[in-house]
């Protein structure tokens, strides 16, 4: 059995596909640095990861595929799951062999990728229906999250487009980024990892895009990265009026003799309550 080792990265992935060609090899898989490697491996090849081989393999599945279906490899990588990086490689590998497989999902990878695919749009949905907004003495609403897949690239298109007059920062406590939206032009963004193969957000050079943000330290931001809370001095005079006129509403709008708790789990999963304000 022949495996493949790469560093975790989508430009490492690409590069494991074009050396597996130039060497002529199919290895069985493809494991990130860590993996455990299989009982019966009888060869490693541990793959550099190279820019410019990714790029012309990328660029040769632009060739060969739809715009849906290079779309679909890029939010399933957004899934970060370790269990895609096999599949998500036979599947770039038989494209080149095969032609548009993408719809074919009799074979077992196009399956598997296209699955985790749906995984994360569904998680991107979600993220789009519960994120609450705070909103800061100095105007800005901010949106605390830490969803299962790293979905941000993929919805602040949804909120620039709605949200567009007014400044906003949705963080993502669990990645320790996430995106700030002024109503100022600002600077050109910096390019985020493997940002070519992610649908991202900002549109055009020095507009007033969404920009990716981090915190050198987390320990010192206003507001808890556990519940996502703003600190009371920060918090603008109105908001806690209207967090507590909302959760009212909640409450009235609920009809006790109707309730469904298990429906309620299947619709809004228990792992979003800690940063809904409804929920607390």
């Amino acid at each position: 059995m022949t495996v493949y080792v790469f560093d975790g990265t989508m430009d490492g992935l690409l590069t494991a596909v074009f050396d597996a060609f130039y060497m002529k090899e199919q290895p069985e898989q493809l494991l990130a640095e860590g993996d455990a490697l299989p009982l019966f491996c009888d060869h490693t090849y541990h793959v550099t990861t190279d820019e410019e081989k990714a790029r012309r393999v990328w660029a040769g599945l632009e060739k060969k595929l739809s715009r849906e279906a290079l779309r679909l490899i890029s939010v399933s990588w957004l899934s970060e799951l370790r269990e895609l990086n096999t599949p998500l490689f036979q599947y770039i590998c038989k494209v080149f062999r095969q032609g548009d497989i993408s719809r074919n999902f009799a074979d077992a990878d196009v399956l598997a990728v296209t699955n985790i695919a749906r995984r994360v749009l569904h998680e991107q949905l979600r993220m789009k229906q519960f994120i609450r907004f705070q909103k800061a003495k100095d105007g800005t609403y901010l949106g605390v999250v830490s969803p299962d897949h790293n979905v941000l690239p993929i919805i602040i298109d949804h909120f620039q487009d709605r949200f567009n007059d007014q400044p906003w920062l949705i963080y993502d406590a669990k990645r320790h980024y996430g995106y700030y939206y002024s109503l100022t032009p600002g600077p050109s963004p910096a390019r985020p990892k493997d940002a070519c193969y992610q649908r991202d957000a900002r549109k055009g050079e020095g507009s007033n895009a969404p920009v990716r943000v981090t915190f050198e330290d987390e320990a010192t931001v206003p507001f808890d990265l556990s519940n996502g809370k703003l600190d009371a001095d920060m918090l603008s005079d109105n908001d806690q009026l209207f967090q507590d006129l909302w959760r009212t509403y909640f409450k009235a709008i609920c009809i006790k003799e109707r309730m469904n708790p298990r429906k309620q789990l299947q619709d809004m999963p228990r792992r979003y309550w800690k940063y809904m304000t409804e929920k607390n």
